[in-house]
């Protein structure tokens, strides 16, 4: 595996669009495809909101197989970005490697963090133990924002059912870099999750029936207890509950 360093009138706002103007058309957009099948969403999000100008970032973490199987119905040639940080588990870069070959994307895109960024701020690789925020904005926050240049939107894989500061995610949201985020699973429950991952004989995360029911970088990554949110297991003992690539979500 090589990896690479529009509903009715509703269309996306121009690149030089304000903050205001995009939060509207953001509205719009989540009014106009509720209820709508996931397939129609991710048809016009790619084909007529913002045809070539729309990628998936994906964790490839225990649900990230259901929002791919979708996607590549649709068009397999939309960019796949992939935030490798240095830390992540095999089992979740082996993961990535099984789920791209199987759903056969052609633009798989690895993103990494900036030498420079790591040399300056996290050159024994320990910054996570001392400052978490930190070490995901150079290792993720900061790299994201690169990678999203060329585009307009991206698509989620967050479900409001993952934890409490989730709940009220809409299926299109504006975010500070002037970019739309489309969460097609938003309203999903674990159960429509695992009832995808039965119908379409999808591969489960190798670390999923260990106990794992969201996976993110190694160092800050532990089992969920039972009655524990989906993400309890993710910077766990410390207050943080987000990478940060999501702070900027507003209702």
């Amino acid at each position: 595996m090589t990896f690479a360093p529009a509903l009715q009138d509703l269309q996306p706002a121009p690149p030089a669009h304000s903050p205001a103007d995009l939060k509207e058309i953001a509205r719009q957009l989540d009014a106009a495809y509720q209820g709508l099948p996931i397939e129609a969403l991710l048809e016009d999000a790619v084909k007529k909101l913002f045809p070539g100008k729309i990628a998936l970032l994906s964790s490839f973490g225990t649900e990230a197989a259901v929002v791919l199987h979708y996607l590549a119905q649709v068009d397999k040639s939309v960019p796949v970005l992939f935030l490798e940080t240095g830390k992540h588990f095999m089992e979740t870069l082996m993961y990535r490697d099984i789920l791209i070959d199987r759903f056969g994307f052609t633009d798989a895109r690895e993103i990494k963090p900036d030498a420079a960024d790591l040399a300056a701020q996290d050159p024994a690789g320990d910054l996570w133990s001392r400052d978490p925020d930190a070490c995901c904005r150079i290792r993720k926050v900061l790299p994201l924002d690169r990678a999203m240049q060329p585009f307009d939107a991206w698509f989620t894989g967050r479900k409001r059912f993952q934890a409490s500061s989730r709940k009220a995610i809409p299926l299109f949201e504006a975010s500070a870099e002037g970019k739309i985020k489309v969460n097609p699973l938003a309203y999903w429950t674990p159960d429509m999750v695992q009832d995808a991952f039965k119908r379409f004989k999808l591969p489960q995360h190798p670390l999923f029936d260990e106990g794992f029911a969201s996976i993110g970088c190694q160092p800050c990554t532990r089992r969920v207890e039972a009655g524990e949110d989906a993400r309890a297991g993710r910077w766990a003992g410390m207050d943080k509950t987000e990478c940060g690539i999501h702070l900027d979500f507003q209702i």
